[in-house]
């Protein structure tokens, strides 16, 4: 059987001396680290400019308190779920959403930002406007007001 391997999700600690004893090495470059800081990340010590992401280079004492690892990669979070992440498609336009990207959801629908208006008249829903979901469509106050007065939706409990 082939096992499936897990994300793992890691805080990384800045160390502000070293701990007593002799130097650390690094797990990034093997080389003794005589910095004042270190970071320790996978039960290593690293160097802070050797603890990068394997994708994009960045450094990950920089970007957050936290680093992804899968299939032998460490990855900021960002690279890990472009990697790996699920990706869902828009409700409205059917294309892919990917696993970083922000997006809106309407009960079990979810949206690319983009794509997140009226599908009547293609008004853009701002913070606090009031949008509706009809029969799986997303609906401006003024469009789902008319088509309840002219009978265009039939009765659905949603």
């Amino acid at each position: 059987t082939q096992k499936r391997k897990k994300k793992v999700k890691i805080g990384v600690p800045m160390l502000s001396v070293q701990p007593k004893g002799k130097q650390k090495g690094c797990a990034g470059c093997n080389r003794k680290i005589k910095d004042r800081y270190l970071l320790k990340a996978l039960d290593k010590y690293w160097h802070e400019d050797c603890l990068k992401c394997a994708c994009c280079d960045c450094r990950l004492g920089e970007v957050g308190s936290t680093l992804y690892t899968k299939a032998n990669l460490i990855l900021c979070r960002r690279d890990y779920l472009r990697l790996f992440g699920t990706t869902g498609n828009c409700a409205a336009c059917s294309k892919l959403i990917p696993a970083f990207e922000m997006v809106m959801r309407a009960r079990d629908n979810v949206y690319h930002l983009d794509c997140f208006a009226c599908q009547l008249c293609n008004q853009r829903f701002c913070v606090g406007d009031k949008f509706f979901l009809k029969n799986n469509m997303i609906l401006c106050q003024m469009d789902y007001e008319e088509g309840q007065l002219n009978g265009s939706f039939e009765t659905q409990v949603q």
